[in-house]
This record gives structure tokens, C-alpha cells and sequence, in this order.
């Protein structure tokens, strides 16, 4: 079992930059990939960004150049660093680990981001 305490969402203008930080708890010794979903308003969730233990990275198309995630094993906590963030942005951010094959989620921040 894992527990997943995200932090760092709020209120941007366009443009604006933001960090979200994703602290593990519980077995991490057995954490796997982690990463980033977003859920936003009448829309499916989406993987935004994942990262392997070993630090090799993928990201949705739509925030390459723009987001970057990465991870400090020693502090069992992951970041998306959001920079140059567009209205589309705005979303509830869920961080994941996979632990043993199974999927395991926080309970998500909200990002919002004015135009």
C-alpha cells in the first residue's frame, strides 16, 4: 500500500508557471513508474507526464516544452514543473505510482488557469 499527498495547485493567469509536488508514503521501496494524470470538466483523464525510477521521462504531446516532470527518490516524491500554462491546463492533477502492477492515485489538486 502506498499513500499519495499532492500539493502545490492553485490559480494562474496564462502564461503563468506553477509546481506541483507529489509526496509517497506507505511501501515505497516497491514504487515503480510514477507520473501525472489530469481530469478535467467533462473530460476523460489523461496521462500528463511519467517517470521510471531510473528517470527516463514521457509526456502528452500537448505540454512538451512546457512541463517537466521529475523525481527525487531519496525524498519519495515526484514534481511537474508547468511553465507557460495555457487555459487548457486547467484540470484536477492526480499523481500515480505503480506499485507491484497495480495503479495507485492521490487525491488530486486543482489547477486553474485564467486566460
Amino acid at each position: 500500500q502506498v499513500q499519495l499527498v499532492e500539493s502545490g495547485g492553485g490559480l494562474v493567469q496564462a502564461g503563468g508557471s506553477l509546481k506541483l509536488s507529489c509526496a509517497a508514503s506507505g511501501s515505497i521501496s516497491s514504487i515503480g513508474l510514477m507520473g501525472w494524470d489530469r481530469q478535467a470538466p467533462g473530460k476523460q483523464r489523461e496521462s500528463v507526464a511519467t517517470i521510471t525510477p531510473s528517470g527516463l521521462t514521457t509526456y502528452l504531446d500537448s505540454v512538451v516544452g512546457r512541463f517537466t516532470i521529475s523525481r527525487d527518490n531519496a525524498k519519495n516524491t515526484v514534481y511537474l514543473q508547468m511553465n507557460n500554462l495555457k487555459p487548457e491546463d486547467t484540470a484536477i492533477y492526480y499523481c500515480v505510482a505503480s506499485l507491484l502492477g497495480n495503479l495507485n492515485w492521490g487525491q488530486g489538486t486543482q489547477v486553474t488557469v485564467s486566460s
